[in-house]
């Protein structure tokens, strides 16, 4: 894998096959996302509603690719948008203010999760029922498989492959996102695509 910056789990074999499956999945599912994307704005002072009218779609899908559920993934994602309003005075910038609402996503999603976690009677949806509609029906259904088998992983390989591969953050990005060292992202990318081989393979 490349040094500073780099992309996590480029190099690593013989996973290489569930890395080349999970790109194409999340860079197409990116794709369609990206063209409902609104057209940018001209030149002129950032605002909050900019961040959200542009941004928040793609936290939306970011976060259902972490909890599975359309409407916990909005309500994190309100919930990241709710602290950038009370921390706007402090943030320096636009990609300031992205990567803000980046990490309060994941700490939001890791939340829901561990509250799942203890809750006994929870019973994770199906995974089809779990994805807005129209992006999971423009998906092939190899891709849909791709996406299934991402969410039987551990929440943190989960985590680092959507915000590799659908986030198409760097490695220093997504340490700073997930709150985890470089060499962390590395190895925990090398993990969650061995992870996702295997579980492939026995679908």
């Amino acid at each position: 894998m490349a040094g500073d910056g780099g992309r996590p789990g480029e190099h690593q074999r013989p996973e290489g096959r569930a890395e080349r499956s999970v790109e194409q999945t999340l860079t197409r599912l990116r794709a369609i996302d990206t063209k409902t994307a609104p057209p940018p704005q001209p030149e002129a002072p950032l605002t909050l509603e900019d961040l959200y009218r542009t941004h928040r779609m793609r936290l939306i899908r970011l976060a259902l690719l972490l909890v599975d559920e359309p409407a916990t993934a909005e309500d994190v994602v309100q919930e990241a948008f709710t602290g950038l309003h009370r921390h706007w005075g402090n943030l320096r910038d636009a990609a300031a203010a992205v990567g803000y609402l980046r990490t309060a996503v994941v700490n939001g999603s890791r939340s829901v999760l561990r509250r799942r976690k203890t809750a006994r009677e929870y019973t994770p949806p199906h995974a089809v029922n779990a994805r807005s509609a129209e992006s999971l029906a423009m998906l092939t259904a190899e891709h849909q498989s791709v996406v299934r088998a991402l969410s039987q992983l551990p929440p943190r390989q989960r985590e680092v492959l959507v915000l590799r591969y659908y986030g198409n953050l760097t490695e220093a990005e997504i340490a700073e996102a997930a709150g985890i060292s470089k060499g962390t992202v590395k190895s925990t990318a090398s993990r969650a695509l061995e992870a996702l081989q295997k579980i492939m393979n026995q679908a």
